[in-house]
């Protein structure tokens, strides 16, 4: 694959900046989160081939874990003067006010001079942003949320791998027949990421019509089934279905308990793929499925879309041959081949699209066909939440698990409700 990226990308780099006269040892700076998943091989190779192609240097600065406090490191450091040429980042509400602090350049203003950027995509795909309407980031590839299973605790606890009709109700029982195995049904921390239960457990209640509808006072329908779903990841809590320290433990610890074989159940999403690849010693252990769901929700319905992407900053844009260089690397590392290349997300603005790869293990086809299985698929409600907002928010999900605070109480303080 390195070879086939190697040669895609000195084409393009031939098409892009055959007139260009810049310093070819010019190195840019790119922020990602591409550290230990995310596709970390696929994005590694196509960085180091753009490198060989063009002469560039590529400072990659990668994190470890994509939580809140990156987040938060990211724009402190933009404020701070820190500011790479490319970020790979959030497209929602998290990038609002780097957006509006005038920290990137918009796609227009880049196609101005370069007219091929981004002509891969659809224009209707690109995201947009919430805070000027504008749009500045180009993806490499949309998301997806769903239930990784561990196979052979399923198999050892003697239940059946759910499918598109997976219920509640079902994968109570299931998670039970797991405990009573001696195994811990969820790897999930509470302490760290309890992002992705949080949203299937409001959407759960709430449904696709309203999943993206944000509660507007205290008692409205959609602050009803926000406090039903947080009463939801109470009562996993209260029976004992997740980690004994999901209160204190990383998300990469509870994670290790899948890959060694001590838990069942994890709700994450496609970027997570590759850190399984990573660390499982059998990936044919391991399989992906839709998300248990209530009635107010079909299984089949997942929470997905495009919501990272890379921005080119000013501070690149201001310097000629800091602008070159990162709109050629953006350019090589969206081309349809590198996107193909990640091969298990079905979600991509391109406007051909991509074909899964014919070589892909058990693990990826069985990613690939839950998402081509879905009934639905809507952005995740979190997104739209302010960050201190969504942050205070999930920093009481551990109070409201162990009754210190009642799920209204977290709901209703965090988005300052009356």
């Amino acid at each position: 694959m390195r070879q086939f990226l190697l040669l895609a990308i000195i084409l393009l780099i031939v098409l892009v900046g055959c007139s260009r006269e810049e310093d070819l040892t010019t190195t840019i700076t790119v922020v990602t989160s591409f550290g230990h998943h995310d596709g970390t091989l696929v994005f590694t190779e196509a960085y180091t081939a753009f490198e060989e192609a063009t002469g560039y240097t590529v400072n990659h600065v990668w994190a470890e874990v994509i939580n809140e406090e990156w987040k938060a490191q990211v724009v402190k450091d933009f404020h701070g003067g820190n500011i790479p040429d490319v970020l790979f980042f959030f497209t929602g509400a998290d990038a609002d006010e780097l957006v509006l602090n005038n920290y990137f350049v918009p796609i227009s203003e880049i196609r101005a001079e370069f007219p091929d950027f981004a002509s891969n995509m659809r224009d209707s795909l690109l995201p947009v942003s919430p805070a000027d309407g504008r749009q500045y980031s180009v993806p490499v590839n949309g998301f997806w949320q769903g239930l990784f299973v561990n196979l052979r605790v399923l198999e050892s606890s003697g239940v059946d791998f759910p499918g598109g009709d997976y219920t509640w109700a079902q994968f109570l029982l299931d998670s039970q027949a797991i405990l009573d195995a001696g195994y811990t049904p969820i790897a999930l921390s509470l302490y760290e990421i309890p992002h992705y239960w949080f949203e299937f457990a409001i959407f759960n209640n709430g449904g696709m019509t309203n999943h993206l509808s944000l509660p507007r006072y205290a008692g409205d329908d959609i602050s009803m089934a926000w406090a039903d779903g947080l009463r939801d990841i109470q009562y996993l809590y209260n029976r004992g279905f997740l980690p004994v320290n999901t209160l204190t433990a990383t998300d990469h610890e509870t994670g290790m308990l899948m890959i060694e074989h001590q838990a069942a159940f994890m709700v994450d999403g496609s970027w997570k793929m590759g850190w399984f690849e990573r660390y499982a010693e059998n990936i044919d252990d391991f399989a992906v499925t839709f998300v248990p769901a209530r009635e107010a929700r079909d299984p089949r319905d997942i929470i997905g879309g495009l919501s990272m992407g890379y921005y080119i900053t000013r501070s690149a844009w201001n310097d000629p041959a800091r602008r070159q260089a990162s709109v050629e690397f953006v350019m090589a590392l969206t081309t349809d081949e590198v996107i193909a290349s990640f091969g298990t997300l079905a979600i991509t603005a391109l406007e051909d699209g991509v074909m899964p790869p014919e070589n892909a293990n058990a693990f990826t086809r069985s990613a690939i066909e839950m998402t081509r299985n879905t009934t639905g698929v809507v952005a995740a409600v979190q997104d739209k939440l302010p960050t201190q907002v969504r942050r205070t928010l999930f920093e009481y999900i551990p109070y409201v698990v162990t009754g210190i605070m009642t799920p209204e109480e977290a709901i209703n303080s965090s988005l300052g409700l009356h």
